[in-house]
């Protein structure tokens, strides 16, 4: 059907339900009168641009309000918009409608965002790209053109293409929550291009482990050392490990239970020994979280902090190295000689001594390429069990049922598939990762002696 025809009480009880969200259709004799169809309800509306805003001013419920006065309501709302184009009508329609940020924060977040693991990831991309442009306007004032803006700017300022498309899938999927409850009419994410992402292939080599294992080992913070040791012999989420619980841990078995993942889908971990003797060596604590906080969530919330710490002593160990091959001086761990300045800290921090040592370095003129573990990240920690899987043997089929890949080609594959070709497969990694890292003992993974660096 046409999306513009005479209403009749016909021709609206004829229209279909909706092959998407909503269909929209405009009266030919009052053409801004137009009935909004769900799957549960038919409404009619004016809608009427006034100033900057679209408004979507709802007269009624079809078929409690006839055709024929819905087109008398219409016609009084179009008169107030002709006299003042800002009828009384719509500055209230306007005042009760929510911003965009409200709804971000009382509706989409509780009902919805807060289900998702991803969810503190959008909270900070609503916080730093979306909210300072358009968290003020009503939801129905934001125009395409708008969000295209913004990522395009994320564009110009070197954003991954799959960072700039999360961006554009928050704001999408946020409209189309608003529509499902209510809120909104239409999605102003609609037919934005998606970026062309490029898929990272990074995980740690053969001859990047050594200097790895040896740099975390200092890390003088066990909850630090422990969740990046864990999620590298796990292969699981960095949103999973932090939110890992006592009760889904079965040591006996060698199991993990992840009751929710990425993927919707409850999740079992096979723990290669070597987890599971840091995991027994974590074992004592009241908490319920293998990694206690003190925050509201009660566990670990985000090792940012100490991951860049385990990089920064790496780069400080390699060219310290450097300095001492061309006979230069250059001592760490630097004792402080105030340290009531410092809060009490007694040696120097790690991102000082790092500076420190950079000077140095370029004082002597010494070529400090590959000093720095170049473009590592959390997540490459799971990548790197895969790949190290993939190196050792492993199917990909066995790669991506470790690690809960899921695709429809291999689902029901995945179904069928016994966690023990999994458990070989992990523990196989496990150990080539280990021995090319010279650590060939379990015991080893934990630090020998306490570092004098401070966490």
């Amino acid at each position: 059907m046409a999306d513009k025809f005479k209403f009749t009480k016909t021709t609206i009880a004829a229209l279909p339900a909706p092959l998407k969200a909503r269909d929209t259709y405009y009266d030919t004799i009052v053409p801004k009168l137009a009935v909004l169809v769900t799957a549960k309800s038919k409404n009619f509306y004016v809608v009427k641009r006034a100033g900057r805003e679209m408004v979507w001013l709802k007269l009624g419920t079809f078929p409690d309000m006839t055709v024929e006065r819905a087109r008398e309501e219409a016609e009084k709302a179009l008169g107030e918009f002709a006299a003042d184009n800002n009828p009384a009508t719509t500055r209230r329609a306007l005042k009760q409608e929510l911003s965009l940020a409200d709804f971000f924060d009382k509706e989409y977040g509780p009902r919805h965002g807060k289900k998702l693991v991803s969810w503190r990831t959008s909270q900070q991309h609503f916080r730093d790209y979306i909210k300072p442009s358009l968290g003020n306007k009503k939801l129905s004032a934001v125009e395409r053109q708008q969000i295209a803006r913004i990522l395009s700017d994320l564009d110009k300022k070197g954003l991954s293409g799959s960072s700039v498309n999360k961006v554009r899938n928050l704001v999408s999927g946020m409209y189309r929550q608003a529509i499902e409850w209510g809120f909104a009419e239409s999605n102003p994410a609609t037919g934005i291009r998606g970026r062309k992402g490029v898929k990272r292939d990074r995980f740690i080599q053969a001859d990047e482990l050594p200097r790895f294992f040896a740099a975390v080992a200092e890390e003088e913070n066990p909850d630090i050392r422990d969740y990046i040791l864990l999620s590298l012999l796990s292969g699981a989420r960095k949103g999973n490990v932090v939110e890992m619980r006592w009760e889904d841990i079965r040591l006996d078995d060698g199991i993990w239970r992840i009751p929710i993942t990425k993927n919707d889908d409850p999740q079992n971990v096979t723990l290669a020994p070597e987890a599971i003797e840091i995991l027994k060596s974590r074992q004592g604590n009241e908490s319920e979280w293998v990694f206690p906080g003190t925050g509201k969530t009660g566990h670990l919330v985000e090792p940012k902090s100490g991951w860049k710490r385990v990089l920064d002593r790496d780069e400080l160990n390699q060219l310290q190295a450097k300095i001492q091959a061309v006979g230069g001086a250059f001592d760490w761990p630097l004792k402080i000689a105030k340290p009531a300045a410092h809060k009490g800290r007694i040696y120097e921090r790690v991102e000082d001594a790092l500076i420190r040592a950079r000077k140095v370095a370029a004082d002597l003129e010494i070529d400090t390429n590959g000093s720095r573990l170049p473009d590592l990240r959390i997540h490459d920690l799971r990548r790197t069990l895969g790949s190290w899987q993939a190196k050792t043997g492993a199917s990909l089929v066995v790669i991506g049922k470790s690690l809960n890949h899921k695709s429809t080609s291999t689902t029901a594959i995945y179904a069928r598939l016994d966690l023990d070709p999994v458990r070989h497969a992990v523990n196989t990694a496990t150990s080539a990762m280990l021995e090319a890292g010279g650590l060939k003992k379990t015991a080893e993974i934990k630090p020998l002696k306490k570092s004098n660096t401070a966490a």
